[in-house]
């Protein structure tokens, strides 16, 4: 972490812990509903085996967005500078991203529409082939914020800053390998949901798959995090919340072999969220900005709104944030109880 040519203040600071809880509740939840939606057409062998799948995450997907709409609209508001940085520098990779959210929201709305199997094929592989768009995507531009995106001020400007980068500075090998861990660490914590929400044949599949991709993210995750911290560290805390995803991961991939599926997925739960809490620690307080060409540098305090601005929305987000957690929490309790391919009526033409 940088120090900061101004000190900010409190409502600053506690809009960009707020973003980034909003940010981490969206890896964390929509995570593993990327996870599930990636499964789909190699986990179920079947209609009725796919149709357990997507009702597993059907009551859930939705809600888990919000986060992600929630966490830019914070940022276009508490942070104006920083999201106009992002999405005119951006534009390809943000595009790419919403491209992939329109692919598989359309694919969870329309599979149902028509009996015919080569209809709820291709929805089921645009489900696959969005999710993994967007958590790739997502990956490749968390490591470039770890590193730092080049900016500087725009020519005639005082304030408004410009990233300096070309779309190709964006997939450097570390950006790359980002992106491929997340997809990994995605198929890992879906697999353990789809094992803890299911019952027969779609478990077995899933848990088997879970094991392998356990693996790979545990493998992947310890090179890309150890790659992070020699070059892109910020000391101590850095290297601690390492060491305790990399457990979570392990006991993960443990109790997933072990048949305790509840406890493998609150250990990617876990992991996700540290990881999550290393790379917004690592973009305080520049907010994953390389600000070593601008005169005036682009940070927390340079991009904020007014504190009039900060103070209303935080009385906003006083009254609205609890709404949000007792829904989200009324979804998951209501629909805890796993499912199987006998809960699935043999007319399986009727919409879900």
């Amino acid at each position: 972490m940088l120090p900061l040519a101004v000190e900010p203040t409190t409502l600053q600071v506690v809009w960009y812990l707020l973003i980034a809880v909003l940010w981490i509740g969206y890896l964390v939840l929509e995570g593993f509903d990327y996870g599930v939606a990636m499964l789909i057409p190699f986990v179920g062998k079947n209609e009725k085996e796919r149709r357990v799948i997507v009702n597993t995450i059907g009551p859930l997907w939705d809600g888990n967005q919000v986060w992600l709409l929630t966490a830019g609209g914070a940022t276009f508001a508490a942070f104006p500078g920083w999201y106009a940085t992002l999405f005119s520098g951006l534009y390809l990779p943000l595009f790419l991203i919403l491209v992939g959210l329109i692919i598989r929201g359309v694919s969870f709305e329309y599979r149902a529409k028509n009996p015919e199997a080569a209809w709820r094929t291709t929805f089921d592989w645009m489900a696959a082939i969005g999710s993994f768009i967007v958590a790739l995507v997502f990956g490749v531009g968390f490591a470039n914020f770890i590193i730092g995106m080049p900016v500087a001020l725009a020519e005639g400007s005082q304030h408004l800053h410009v990233f300096t980068g070309g779309f190709w500075s964006l997939f450097s090998p570390f950006a790359l390998l980002g992106g491929v861990v997340l997809v990994v660490l995605f198929l890992f914590h879906g697999a353990n949901f789809l094992a803890l929400k299911t019952r027969g044949a779609v478990h077995d599949r899933a848990k088997a798959f879970s094991t392998k991709a356990g693996l790979v993210a545990i493998v992947g995750g310890a090179i890309y995090l150890v790659w992070a911290n020699l070059a892109y560290g910020w000391g101590l805390v850095g290297w601690l919340l390492t060491v305790v995803a990399a457990v979570c991961l392990i006991a993960s991939w443990l109790a997933i072999r072990g048949g305790r599926q509840g406890w493998a997925f609150v250990f990617t739960t876990l992991a996700t969220l540290f990881v999550a809490v290393w790379i917004f620690g690592r973009m305080w307080p520049n907010l994953g900005f390389d600000n070593s060409a601008a005169a005036v540098p682009l940070d927390v305090t340079t991009a904020s709104s007014t504190p009039l601005t900060l103070t209303i929305m935080t009385g906003a987000a006083v009254v609205f944030v609890p709404i949000v957690l007792a829904y989200q929490a009324w979804a998951i309790w209501t629909f805890r109880k796993p499912i199987s391919t006998k809960n699935i009526p043999d007319d399986v033409a009727v919409a879900a």
